[in-house]
């Protein structure tokens, strides 16, 4: 007993040490820092996994319920199957821009070292700012609004599910997903995996049923296909807005580019390989969706995957509602995996709480970060309503695209010294950024809310912030969070990750 309690006040001791040397301005690298390093370098994403992560997170609600939006928008079969092959050739070109940057600066964080690194600190903090407060978390929440919904729709037939359940069967989600995110990288990716697979199996369901009716000549809904079609720039802008929501997370490999194995090939061809892949699913399900539905009955569905089962897949059409459970589910895994590690790198640069950069020691993973995201997700819930959601999130999103597309061209001139191994057309980034520009103002200029405008101000009410906390460096915050961290450290035992340095 007297060896024990020797022991253990020895490792108590050690313990107190760590977090001393941790809060000291010249820190010793001990062995539990040697071990979060350990983290920037364990590579662990390879090719499969990569592809399955833009898979996996694209496919999600989006493709169940943004074709009644795109519709809506251009009126008519032909410009709808067009907009959706259009919006996955944006996607791809978006994308292969982001594999400049993210081949050209290999650190996590996705837009935000590009930011840092074309235009400094202000705007870099203003989207880790947005990203963390608003775009990630909301995404996150509309994703696993969109599970709970399809998940509670077989126990309430005939009507709507009662929005306390949708809300709690979401949150729950949230927490599953958050605790397996925080436990393992592996367990997480190996989620990834499986959600993936069980999603592609009712895409494939869609599809080949989809190709037999066309077969069987259930070809009339295509018959002058533009017929009534109602096109001008802004119901293709907003057309586009709802499509390519279908189609956000083409960018996620770039959150998590210190963890690929060999970036400079897994990450374009996980690009070249998953993207495609994604439109071509998506052109063919719309394909499916128009055999046995026409442009009204449609847009008179509550839920177009729903309606279709019931009409090709009766009585086995219980199996649509849950597959896309788990399409979603797969969906909301893939952004948690990716979205902890933007809390994570900003955190390391000083633009947020340190110990949202700190790792944990046991699990080698950004276990705070991770729980943060999860907690402002469950806060987005309380609201519950998924299209104002969705407007917030596309309109920030698309500005902070643009402006890390104009970096990637701005940095063409400004920093010739940095080594491109991929090196894209200046066409396709030039391309990207006039399409942002355009999406940014397109619900602007057609339906003028003053929705919009608060968005933009709270954007923009980031500068307070980072004068306040981070240009100003005022005492007080410290204090206050100094002993939060060290209490953190302790009940989650997590410590800092010392940057790759060569």
């Amino acid at each position: 007993m007297g060896e024990k309690s020797l022991r253990n006040r020895k490792g108590e001791e050690n313990g107190k040490e760590d977090i001393q040397s941790i809060q000291s301005h010249d820190p010793p690298t001990t062995n539990l820092q040697k071990q979060a390093k350990l983290f920037l370098f364990r590579s662990s994403v390879g090719l499969l996994s990569g592809i399955s992560m833009i898979v996996g997170t694209i496919i999600g609600s989006g493709i169940f319920v943004s074709p009644k939006s795109v519709l809506a928008n251009v009126g008519a079969v032909g410009p709808c199957l067009t907009i959706w092959a259009a919006c996955g050739i944006l996607a791809t070109l978006g994308a292969l821009c982001f594999a400049e940057l993210g081949t050209m600066i290999t650190k996590s964080g996705g837009e935000y070292p590009y930011l840092m690194e074309a235009f400094g600190p202000v705007p870099a903090f203003l989207f880790s700012w947005t990203s963390l407060i608003v775009t990630k978390p909301s995404s996150f929440a509309i994703i696993c609004l969109s599970f709970a919904e399809y998940a509670s729709a077989p126990f309430y037939p005939g009507c709507d599910p009662p929005q306390v359940v949708t809300k709690c069967l979401a949150a729950a989600a949230i927490v599953v997903i958050t605790i397996v995110n925080s436990l393992s990288v592996k367990l997480g990716r190996n989620l990834q995996n499986f959600l993936t697979a069980a999603k592609m199996i009712i895409v494939t369901i869609i599809i080949v049923s989809g190709i037999v009716l066309l077969a069987q000549g259930k070809t009339g809904n295509f018959t002058d296909a533009f017929k009534d079609s109602k096109v001008s720039l802004s119901s293709i802008g907003l057309a586009f807005y709802n499509g390519l929501w279908a189609y956000d997370g083409w960018n996620q490999l770039n959150y998590i580019t210190e963890e690929l194995k060999n970036p400079y090939r897994n990450l374009p061809l996980s690009i070249i390989i998953g993207i495609p892949l994604v439109t071509v699913c998506y052109v063919l399900i719309n394909l499916s969706y128009f055999t046995v539905m026409t442009s009204t009955e449609l847009l008179q569905s509550q839920a177009v995957a729903v309606t279709f089962g019931d009409r090709v897949l009766y009585p086995a059409s219980w199996v649509v509602p849950l597959f896309v459970a788990f399409s979603t589910i797969g969906s909301a895994n893939g952004t948690c995996f990716t979205a902890g590690r933007l809390v994570y790198v900003a955190g390391r640069e000083g633009h947020m709480l340190k110990v949202l950069s700190y790792i944990s020691v046991k699990r080698l993973t950004p276990a705070p970060a991770i729980i943060f995201y999860g907690a402002i997700a469950i806060i987005y819930i309380i609201p519950g309503d998924i299209n104002t959601l969705i407007n917030y999130f596309s309109f920030a999103v698309w500005i902070f695209y643009g402006l890390t597309v104009l970096g990637l061209i701005v940095m063409r001139f400004t920093r010739k010294d940095l080594k491109r191994p991929i090196k894209v057309p200046i066409v396709i980034p030039v391309t990207v950024m006039l399409v942002s520009v355009l999406l940014v103002l397109a619900p602007i200029v057609s339906a003028p809310e003053l929705a919009y405008l608060y968005c933009l101000l709270f954007i923009l009410s980031g500068l307070l912030v980072y004068l306040l906390f981070i240009h100003f460096k005022f005492d007080w915050p410290q204090k206050i969070s100094k002993p939060i961290t060290m209490h953190l450290q302790m009940l989650l035992e997590v410590v800092p990750a010392e940057e790759a340095t060569e």
